[in-house]
């Protein structure tokens, strides 16, 4: 019965110390996949289990590496916790410490096993991308840049050119041969295109191949900062090409906009040949007993524009209530007089009232009245603007447009003289379309002021010190910088208010402190904010929008809703830089069907 016993005894240890040792042996290897090591791993950090057991949702992939990473950080905390574990008493806690170790592993061992399991039931859902609310797959590759391919091959050519100007490349002639080649190649291939889909189907091989020769220019110069230097100065030469470019733009934008196209040149000369064909009686307009009616609404207009200004004219009747009511009077040069009175006599402005007047015809208007005129006949101030090298010259091209020699652009400041019976004047420029009856405008109470006008001071460019020398202390100590500005082009006077207050002899002074352009440098704009300073009264600006000709963006809702728009700027509809989106609201205003326009080759 002992010797049953004892072994009985010995062979429940022989399998207490024989169990642990067989459970602790590996078992996964009977657990084999169908997957790689590597790819368990990949394929274990796109998947995540829901708590609800729904369809597993897909997450950015980790790289293996990282993944691995994480692994070793988990191994190393186990057997941290082994080896604390494993510091207790042996005698009284070895049963207990490999015990834990067991079910430590086992545990392990069966999140692997579920984790496997479940690569199992899904590779197929990981491989096959879904399609997106587009009926496009996903894809779960990195997204490229629009046009990367050409930003690409553009980006090589650059790096090639680098390559071609480093001693070390020049040394080696076969690597500049080679390169060569392949700068011309890529240059084929980019000809003209300007997103990928124009590229040509060798584009990818031409782009490998520059990579190659590329990649041997990088052997050959290893020296990064020679490089960042030739970057460095190809950098600085193309914002100096830039600088060079954008001022001839400029000189060409201001060329053209003085330029009088052929059809507009040959327009006054077929008018005047005809307008001295005609009798005295002929060359009358009517109504001219209604050109002192202080009843009627008034338009003051300045120009040697036969075309605008008859698109002025025709727009104004076009939208007023009352054309009948309407009086324009225009003054021009006397090389344009004939023909502008031959446009209206050919084209009467259906019931309204038409006056042309030339501005050699006043003799009040000379040198000893006028400070402005004395000055523009100087011989300084004609230098100033013809003299393109002068020593003197003011750099910005705009201020030495020879537009402001002409005495039509003054004549605003003689309202009351040209027009001594009238008390209410409608000043309009030649480059503005009428959209609404204006006749609401001689109702407007200017509360005193002499001058009504839209203010412009939305935009910070038109404020006083825009326009006036501030470091001047006479401009300092009379006016505020921030003070906002107003726009010439529809204005309302009140001659009556005018003489009153001798707005005229205030030009006159100011005029005579500018001789030598110290307080202001062009234009009628700087002198008219000077002059009509706290007299002018700001319009709604509903009634006069501004930047057509400069401004490719105005609000079209803007457009619509005013009464006159304004292309103020280079860019004049009746040119072919004109900007195209508002050149409709212009032509629509000429008969291009007009037998003088034909015969000028005048087209839309």
């Amino acid at each position: 019965m002992m010797v049953k016993l004892r072994n009985l005894v010995l062979f429940l240890m022989l399998l207490t110390v024989a169990a642990p040792i067989l459970l602790y042996t590996d078992p996964a290897a009977s657990f084999k996949t169908p997957f790689s090591k590597r790819d368990f791993l990949e394929d274990v950090t796109a998947l995540t289990l829901n708590s609800d057991g729904n369809r597993l949702n897909l997450l950015p992939r980790e790289s293996p590496a990282l993944l691995r990473g994480g692994l070793k950080n988990s191994r190393r905390l186990d057997q941290l916790s082994a080896r604390v574990l494993s510091a207790t008493d042996d005698d009284t806690h070895s049963h207990t410490d490999i015990s834990i170790k067991q079910v430590t592993h086992d545990d392990s061992h069966n999140r692997e096993k579920m984790h496997v399991q479940l690569t199992q039931q899904t590779s197929e859902k990981v491989d096959e991308q879904e399609p997106n609310a587009f009926g496009a797959k996903k894809d779960t590759g990195n997204l490229l840049m629009p046009d990367a391919q050409l930003r690409h091959l553009k980006d090589q050519l650059i790096r090639a050119k680098v390559y071609l100007s480093l001693p070390s490349a020049k040394a080696n002639a076969h690597f500049v041969r080679e390169l060569r080649l392949r700068i011309k190649e890529v240059q084929r291939a980019l000809a003209d295109a300007s997103k990928d889909s124009e590229l040509p189907k060798t584009a990818t091989e031409k782009l490998k191949a520059m990579e190659q020769t590329l990649a041997k220019g990088k052997q050959i110069q290893d020296d990064c900062s020679t490089v960042v230097k030739k970057l460095r100065a190809m950098l600085h030469s193309a914002e100096e090409q830039l600088r060079v470019h954008k001022k001839q733009t400029m000189f060409l934008t201001q060329l053209t906009a003085k330029t009088i196209p052929k059809g507009l040149h040959c327009l006054p000369l077929r008018l005047t040949t005809d307008y001295y064909a005609l009798n005295s009686s002929q060359q009358q307009f009517p109504n001219q007993e209604k050109l002192e009616d202080t009843q009627l609404y008034h338009y003051a207009l300045f120009s040697d524009n036969v075309l605008a200004t008859s698109v002025v004219v025709n727009s104004t009747i076009t939208n007023a209530k009352h054309p009948s009511k309407h009086v324009f009077h225009i003054v021009t040069d006397r090389l344009n007089y004939a023909a502008m009175r031959m446009w209206f006599l050919d084209n009467p402005p259906g019931k309204a009232t038409i006056q042309v007047q030339n501005v050699e015809e006043f003799t009040w208007l000379n040198s000893s009245y006028s400070p402005v005129l004395k000055q523009l006949s100087s011989r300084s101030m004609i230098d100033y603007y013809f003299r393109a090298h002068h020593t003197n010259s003011d750099t910005n091209l705009k201020f030495r447009n020879p537009k402001y020699l002409s005495i039509l652009n003054h004549l605003r400041f003689y309202l009351p003289e040209i027009f001594p019976k009238l008390s209410k004047v409608l000043f309009l420029d030649d480059d503005i379309v009428v959209q609404k009856d204006l006749s609401g405008l001689w109702s407007v109470d200017l509360k005193g002021n002499v001058n009504g006008a839209v203010e412009t001071c939305g935009e910070s460019f038109h404020r006083f010190d825009r326009y006036l020398n501030f470091s001047n202390p006479l401009i300092s100590k009379n006016f505020d910088p921030r003070a906002c500005g107003w726009a010439y082009g529809m204005n309302v006077f009140d001659l009556d208010e005018w003489k009153r207050q001798n707005i005229t002899e205030v030009y006159h002074r100011w005029q005579d402190l500018n001789q030598d352009r110290e307080l202001w440098k062009l234009g009628t704009l700087p002198p008219g904010l000077i002059t009509f300073w706290r007299r002018t009264y700001p319009l709604d600006r509903k009634w006069h929008i501004l930047g057509l000709g400069y401004n490719p963006s105005v609000n079209q809702r803007d457009i619509e809703r005013a009464a006159v728009i304004h292309y103020n700027g280079n860019l004049k509809p009746w040119l072919e830089i004109g900007i195209p989106r508002y050149r409709s609201f212009w032509s629509k205003h000429v008969d291009y069907e007009q037998v003088y326009l034909r015969e000028c080759n005048i087209n839309p």
